[in-house]
């Protein structure tokens, strides 16, 4: 199942949901694209392996960590986990819009 497209990813944090846009684009095994929050606009990018994306981004706010993003799409809906630096992680969930 192809993850093109624009998405609406929920993580829910220990602080509350946050909620992101996404735009991917896949090309083989990797894929790329911009995410835009509260905390503004920023391009990603990361691996495809099947049906799962895998990434990685940087933020400052509330503090300056690396968040880990795996997430399983399936049909319109993406489900997963981000790993919140030393703060354990959260469930994120998404759908194709």
């Amino acid at each position: 199942m192809s993850a093109d497209g624009n998405w609406k990813i929920t993580i829910n944090t220990p602080m509350g949901a946050q909620e992101v846009n996404a735009n991917i684009t896949t090309s083989g095994d990797t894929f790329t694209g911009t995410t835009s929050g509260r905390m503004g606009e920023q391009k990603i990018e990361g691996k495809v392996n099947g049906d799962t994306l895998t990434w990685s981004t940087n933020i400052s706010q509330p503090m300056p960590m690396t968040l880990e993003f795996q997430a399983t799409v399936n049909g319109d809906n993406m489900t997963g986990t981000v790993q919140l630096g030393a703060f354990g992680s959260a469930p994120i969930s998404g759908v194709r819009v």
